[in-house]
């Protein structure tokens, strides 16, 4: 009786231990993720060849030169933001955060939006940095509110905007405070209704451990970033590929008419565009038969909501999170807009 009653118990612990032993960012997923991944990114690519070949090859000659270039465009700045990711990791005290930010969430939200101002990256290098700040101990409203701000309010992107608008001098200013707003009212909307059970962090290092090289931890923080993010940055540049491909320029005459139409769907074109934020004012700006003010709205939810971006937070922070909030950050980023724009320009 003895040997049959320990017997299940020993069955039983050898399986638990590669279970939490083997927890990666993924365990969530369902096993065959990667295939679905692999679907995803070759199906839309695949059809427009198809098209291209029994049709005009010249569209899979535009899918192909706009898919490389949203990555080359992106891929500089995934690589500033995982190295930036991997030396807070590895160099900065978790000691540092508490001190710089309020001990308030309320307040350390609108603090971070304000420090987004100082990085001069786009939205593919905030998304990593983000999630080592909370890794480190940084609430996540604060986190996110740096998230937003950071690709949309430094300076090399207002410059962009000034050089773009030389005309318009209250376009900069105007993009400036919408943004601010909308990553502060985001910071404290999570802050209030965001639930933990949304936000799955891929937690694989947590600072510096004693007795390790602070090098070869940055290293290893680094490599894992950059490999993990890098996949979904691919993936949503060729979503954005074929939607350049697929949908006609004569679309964007249809909706111009309309002031409330042409908002509506600069904004649902910046997210399908996938636009770097250091170059999204010049698209902007030649987007000539569109109003001020939705011209501004394609500038300020771009940097904050795009096919690429909602990929690398889905990778980063799980899909719950960015569906919830890509889709708030949208509708907040429009009110804001609107807002700003119609009392500034």
């Amino acid at each position: 009786m003895q040997k049959t009653d320990v017997l299940p118990e020993e069955a039983r612990t050898p399986a638990a231990a590669p279970a939490t032993a083997g927890a990666s960012p993924t365990a969530g997923w369902p096993r065959y993720w990667p295939l679905l991944l692999l679907g995803a990114a070759v199906l839309p690519g695949t059809a427009v060849f198809v098209a291209g070949r029994w049709s005009d090859g010249q569209a899979l000659q535009a899918w192909r030169t706009v898919c490389l270039a949203v990555t080359v465009q992106a891929l500089p700045f995934l690589l500033l933001g995982t190295a930036l990711s991997g030396a807070i990791n590895a160099f900065v005290p978790a000691r540092v955060f508490s001190r710089v930010l309020p001990k308030r969430p309320v307040l350390a939200v609108p603090v971070a939006g304000v420090a987004g101002v100082v990085l001069p990256g786009c939205e593919c290098a905030s998304v990593p940095v983000a999630n080592s700040l909370i890794n480190r101990g940084v609430t996540p409203a604060a986190a996110f509110a740096f998230l937003l701000s950071a690709p949309a309010v430094n300076p090399v992107v207002l410059t962009a905007t000034a050089i773009a608008f030389p005309n318009t001098p209250a376009m900069v200013l105007a993009r400036l405070l919408a943004s601010f707003v909308t990553a502060a009212v985001m910071g404290w909307l999570w802050l209030f209704l965001g639930r933990e059970e949304w936000l799955r962090p891929t937690v694989r290092h947590t600072g510096h451990q004693g007795g390790h090289s602070r090098w070869t931890e940055f290293r290893q923080g680094f490599q894992y970033d950059f490999l993990h993010a890098g996949g979904f940055l691919v993936l949503g540049a060729m979503a954005a590929a074929t939607f350049n491909v697929a949908v006609p320029r004569t679309v964007l005459d249809t909706f111009s008419g309309s002031p409330w139409l042409s908002v509506l769907f600069l904004a649902g074109l910046a997210v399908l565009l996938a636009v770097c934020s250091e170059a999204d004012a010049f698209v902007a700006a030649s987007l000539t038969g569109f109003s001020p003010l939705a011209r501004l709205t394609f500038m300020v939810v771009g940097p904050m909501v795009d096919l690429k971006l909602i990929a690398l937070q889905a990778g980063t922070f799980g899909r719950a999170f960015a569906a919830r909030f890509s889709a708030a950050t949208t509708v907040v980023a429009v009110l804001c807009s609107v807002l700003v724009g119609g009392i500034l320009l």
